[in-house]
Order: C-alpha cells, then sequence, then structure tokens
C-alpha cells in the first residue's frame, strides 16, 4: 500500500486533516526508536493509501527529536520506510512563514500536495489567496481546505491518488533554493511568494484577538483566568467521570457476585472473582477520567488557549527545570498519575518530558485520599481543624516535592535548562467535537493496551502471595463458630459471632500467607519508621494500589475490609489496632510517619507500568521508583524519630 506522510507547523490543524482523512481507521503507535507518538491510518479513496502523521514541527534543518523524525521517515532511514509522497499542511492565514517548510520538503524531492488549511480564518482576516497561482509557482497541486468543515477533503484525496499515479506534473520552480539551504534564503523566498499570491489586510477581529491576548496572557489576569479554567477542569474531570466510574465498579462488583454462584467454591472462584475480575476492574475504572480528560484538552487545544497558558506557566515553571506545557500533566495528576503521564505527550522535547514523568507522581492523586482520610483521622480524632490542615498540607507537600525535585533533576540525572519555548499563539476559533472524541478514543484505547495487561497478571499474581498458602482455622474462631451453632443463640447474636470468626480468620490468613509473612520479615527495614509487621504489610500490599492500604489494615484490625471507611467501628478497630507486644500500632509519632510516607512514596504498580511504557525502558519506571521510596523513607524516618525526642508517642 502506499505511504503517505502528513507533515505542517504546529497549530495549521494537521491533526484535523488526518482525522478527516482516516477517522476511525487509525492507530498509535511509537516511531521505531524512540517514545514519541505518532499516529497512523488508512484513507479510503480510489486508491487507499497508509497515512503516517508527522510530529509539528517549523524547519526540517532543525536539531530538535521533531524535525530529526520528520527527516528519517522522509529519507527513508532503516526501520523506516520511505514515504511514496507528502501532504504538506499550511496556515492559510500565516502563508509566509508555513511556506518555509514548503520550500524544505520541495528539495527533498517527493511528490508533494499543499493542503491550503484553514481558509476561512484567513477570509476573516482579510486576506485572499490566489490558489492556482500558488499552485504554478511551487509547482504542486494546492488544495483549498477548511479541514474543521470537511471542506476540500475529498479534493485532497483526488489530488493525493494523481500524485501517485504519477499522472500530476510537478516542476521545481527555477527559483526555489535546494535541500539544505539556508533559514534566510528559504525566509526570502516564502517572503516573495507570498506577496505575490496573497492580499489583503488585517480586519477589526485581530486587533480583538490581540487583546484577548493581552488579557489571557497576563502574569496577572491570565494566571486568574488559567486558575479558573483549570479548576474547572479538574472539577469536571471529578464530577462528571464520576457517575460512569461508579457505574464500571457497580459492574464489576456484579460480575464478581455472578462468578461466586457460577463457579463452585474453591480456588479457582477466588482467582477469578478476587485475582481476574478484580484485577481488570481495578484498572478499567480509571477509562472514564481518561476518556473525559482527552476529550476536554483536545476542546482547549482546538479554541487556542492551551498555547496561551502553557505561557503564563513557563515563566513559573522554568525556574524549577519544567516546561510550561508540564502544567496540564502535573494538574492531571491529581486525579491521577496514569492519564498525566500520558498526557505529558504533549511536551516536545524528550528531556523535559522525562522531568515532568519522574515528578507526576509526586502529586497528591484521588487514590490517595482513603489513606490520607484514615491518617489524619487517626493522628487528630478529636480536632477536625487540624485533621483538615494536615488534609490540605498533604497536597502542598507533594507538589513542593516536585519542584523541588524537578531542580534537582535539572542538575543531576537530567542535566539542562527546559528547551525554549518557541511557541505560536495560534488564533482563536471553535473546537471540533470529532476531533476531540477520536483523539479520547485513541488515548483510552492506549491506556487499556498499555495499563491493562501488564496490571491485570500482576495483580493475580499479587492476590496469589495474599491467598496461600491457607492456614488452618485458629482454634478461637472455631470455638466462635461452634458457639453460633448451639441451639438457643438469638440470630443477631449468631450474625455477630460469625462476623467476629470470620475477622479472627481474615487476620490469620493475611498474617500466614506469603504476603503476610513478607511483611513479617521485611518489617526490620521499616521498624526505624515505626511500623510493626501489620502497618508493614499495609505498605507491601498497598504497592499495587495505594487505597488497598485501607482494607488491608481494616481486614487486619478485624473488621470487614468492605465496611464504608466512614465507619465509626472501622476507624475505632484500627485505632485501637495492637502489636504484638500490646502497644498500640497507631500511634501519633507512627501515624504522622505514614501520613509523610505515603505522600512522597511511589506505592504504585500502575504507574510504574504506564513509566516504563512512555519513558522506553525500566530505567526511568527504576529511578523513580528508588528515589521517591528513598525519599520518603528518609522523610518519614525524620518525622518519626524528631516526635519521639520530642516526646510524642
Amino acid at each position: 500500500m502506499p505511504r503517505v506522510a502528513l507533515i505542517g507547523n504546529p497549530n495549521t490543524g494537521k491533526t484535523t486533516v488526518f482525522n478527516r482523512l482516516c477517522g476511525a481507521r487509525a492507530k498509535t503507535s511509537n516511531f521505531p526508536g524512540t517514545t514519541t507518538a505518532t499516529r497512523m491510518g488508512i484513507s479510503a479513496s480510489a486508491h487507499r493509501f497508509e497515512v503516517v502523521d508527522l510530529p509539528g514541527l517549523y524547519q526540517l534543518q532543525m536539531e530538535w527529536p521533531e524535525a530529526r523524525i520528520a527527516r528519517d521517515v522522509l529519507d527513508g532511514k532503516p526501520p523506516q520506510r520511505r514515504p511514496d509522497a507528502v501532504i504538506a499542511v499550511i496556515d492559510a492565514s500565516n502563508l509566509a512563514r508555513n511556506l518555509v517548510l514548503v520550500g524544505e520538503l520541495l528539495g527533498h524531492g517527493r511528490p508533494l500536495v499543499v493542503a491550503l488549511n484553514m481558509l476561512d480564518v484567513a477570509e476573516r482576516r482579510g486576506l485572499r489567496i490566489d490558489t492556482t497561482g500558488l499552485a504554478r509557482r511551487l509547482g504542486v497541486p494546492v488544495v483549498p481546505m477548511v479541514a474543521s468543515k470537511a471542506t476540500g477533503v475529498d479534493e485532497l484525496r483526488a489530488a493525493v491518488d494523481s500524485v501517485l499515479t504519477g499522472t500530476t506534473p510537478a516542476p521545481l520552480p527555477a527559483d526555489l533554493p535546494v535541500a539544505g539551504a539556508p533559514s534566510e534564503a528559504l525566509n526570502a523566498w516564502a517572503d516573495a511568494i507570498t506577496a505575490a499570491v496573497g492580499g489583503g489586510a488585517v480586519v477589526q477581529s485581530d486587533r480583538l484577538s490581540d487583546r484577548f491576548d493581552r488579557f489571557f496572557t497576563h502574569p496577572v489576569f491570565g494566571t486568574i483566568v488559567f486558575l479558573i479554567v483549570m479548576g474547572s477542569l479538574f472539577w469536571t474531570l471529578f464530577g462528571l467521570a464520576k457517575i460512569p466510574m461508579d457505574l464500571i465498579d457497580k459492574t464489576f462488583n456484579g460480575l464478581g457476585d455472578l462468578a461466586k454462584h457460577l463457579v463452585p467454591e474453591g480456588p479457582l472462584r477466588d482467582l477469578v472473582t478476587g485475582g481476574i475480575i478484580g484485577g481488570i476492574g481495578g484498572t478499567v475504572v480509571f477509562l472514564p477520567q481518561i476518556l473525559l480528560l482527552f476529550f476536554l484538552i483536545s476542546l482547549l487545544e482546538d479554541t487556542g488557549y492551551l498555547a496561551r497558558a502553557a505561557f503564563v506557566n513557563d515563566r513559573i515553571f522554568c525556574k524549577f527545570g519544567l516546561p510550561g506545557q508540564a502544567f496540564v500533566p502535573l494538574l492531571t495528576a491529581h486525579a491521577c498519575a496514569l492519564p498525566g503521564i500520558m498526557s505529558t505527550r504533549l511536551i516536545p522535547d524528550r528531556r523535559d518530558r522525562l522531568a515532568t514523568i519522574l515528578v507526576l507522581p509526586f502529586m497528591s492523586c484521588s487514590a490517595r485520599l482513603p489513606v490520607y482520610v484514615l491518617l489524619t483521622s487517626l493522628l487528630f480524632a478529636t480536632r477536625p481543624a487540624l485533621a483538615g490542615l494536615a488534609f490540605a498540607s498533604c497536597y502542598v507537600l507533594g507538589a513542593a516535592a516536585a519542584f523541588l525535585t524537578a531542580a534537582l533533576f535539572g542538575r543531576t540525572v537530567l542535566r539542562g535548562r527546559p528547551r525554549p519555548m518557541m511557541l505560536e499563539l495560534p488564533t482563536y476559533k471553535w473546537p471540533s467535537l470529532t476531533n476531540a472524541a477520536i483523539s479520547a478514543k485513541d488515548q483510552g484505547l492506549a491506556f487499556l493496551k498499555t495499563a491493562g495487561t501488564i496490571i491485570f497478571a500482576i495483580c493475580v499474581v499479587m492476590w496469589w502471595l495474599s491467598a496461600y498458602p491457607t492456614v488452618a482455622r485458629p482454634p478461637e474462631a472455631e470455638a466462635l463458630r461452634t458457639q453460633a451453632a448451639a441451639s438457643g443463640v438469638a440470630p443477631d447474636q449468631r450474625d455477630a459471632l460469625i462476623e467476629q470468626a470470620s475477622a479472627i480468620e481474615h487476620k490469620a490468613a493475611q498474617a500466614g500467607s506469603y504476603a503476610g509473612r513478607i511483611g513479617r520479615r521485611v518489617q526490620v527495614v521499616f521498624r526505624p519508621l515505626g511500623f510493626d509487621w501489620q502497618l508493614t504489610d499495609g505498605i507491601l500490599t498497598s504497592f499495587v494500589a495505594r487505597e488497598v492500604f485501607v482494607s488491608t489494615m481494616s481486614v487486619l484490625a478485624g473488621a470487614n475490609g468492605n465496611k464504608d471507611l466512614k465507619d465509626q467501628g472501622v476507624l475505632t478497630r484500627i485505632q485501637t489496632m495492637k502489636r504484638d507486644d500490646g502497644r498500640a500500632v497507631f500511634t501519633k509519632a507512627t501515624s504522622a510517619s505514614a501520613l509523610v510516607f505515603f505522600v512522597l512514596a511511589m506505592q504504585c504498580l500502575a504507574t510504574l507500568t504506564v513509566t516504563r511504557k512512555e519513558t522506553g525502558g525500566v530505567k526511568y519506571a527504576a529511578l523513580q521508583f528508588a528515589y521517591m521510596s528513598g525519599l520518603a523513607y528518609v522523610a518519614a524516618l525524620v518525622v518519626f524519630q524528631a516526635l519521639r525526642l520530642a516526646g510524642v508517642n
């Protein structure tokens, strides 16, 4: 099948053109040897052809990752296959700047079609472009388009068919600079063509856009608008996504109940309900947040606001070694680190993208909330105001750790400063709902492929470690069940005895499992932090997912792990948990130590999995885990020992 490369400057509507050409027949993948995501699709026309969507760039000769990838594809550098033709998407309202890239592409000698997009924006600005004259001067087909309205899409397919079949002559203009020509020569050539084929004057609406820009990029007012917009995005993620997330959760709970009826009691039933269904459900439940996040980000990008927000944040972020584009991933990570890491694909520079990925998990995600609620409630059981302050401080501590770590990495493992933002403020326009829907679909599928399979497998392994080996029923539990089975026992009393026996059995099973035995062996490592084997076991099991900590401690405390955290009985049981020597498990010093540990530690298997995928290997995932775990350990150690020295037990 013929291959066609799609290339253009940022903000030219290239993604919209790709979606119009390929629609649902597209897939997301990485360029060989890189972690830069691309999309490939099949365009249905008289002759089907494969479309490769290259990263947006301004010039091929620039020494940036996007330019290197584009050069490799255009030159057919192995393992790439050289394209049979090229589509250059250019912005009709910024003709001179876009023609610089077209000049470089003509110098490469590949059959070329120019998609003159966003003609409606140019016309609103009072610009009139002689497309016939432009095609004559370039020596290639020029197709007028308004891709957002699907105008010119069929004509573009027909033009590509013509160059692929060799029916369109494409002589190079005599005055065209050759490949590798200096930027000055290309700029002069582009300006000359623009002067010849473009006419008109900028109208009043552009002055209105300028006033909007001065407001949106103002250090004070721009920051206020940014906080309002991002706060609304954040609220939407929590508010609207909660309904489908709850529905998914209930669906998988229902599947678990159904499996209990269909599968005979025994290890197979436990594997299906606890390992398979639970593992898949724990991953899929985040899908609504992923879909909604990328849908909204695409809408913001289409309107032109996202570039303004990046400009506002760049002033602050650069001081800590982060790019302005990191604001969306960092904000998103407060909901879940997984979509936050995936959204770093918005960051063009690899060094900046790595720095953002490495610090993202410091942001307090929604999975930490049950842990924060539990530990702050234990720490300040009778002082709700202080508990609320401690809860808010967790977010501040996590954000501070992220920015300081980014500054540290910028001087050590990721030396260098953020790449200067070559930022073009795109024109304001109505967003494309189709574009946003396709973007959300692509990212949702990528999430399921990236996180689902590996996490599912490891969840099954963790279930096995927690379920085996089976232990004999403790004598005290046996006595309680015997008492419950005796005649004359009231139904309420019988239920209470059975529940008490089940709690004792749960605790014994947890302690006797491989996970429990590991907890006792690893306890020596966490003892300086004030943790006993039960708390250590909670730390270890929460590595699958942070929120597992609460249910683990509930089981070990003798409570039903499925009960609501707000149930005072659960809090009381956990608060009164005893160590083997009779002392309380959760003293104030231990609770504070555990709270700091969970704020800073990498207690999320899913995050490490996605980090490994997005960075292209285990090196940075290992660095992320080692650094965050080490920092959490040292900080928790300092807190616990300092409180003990101060006489706080």
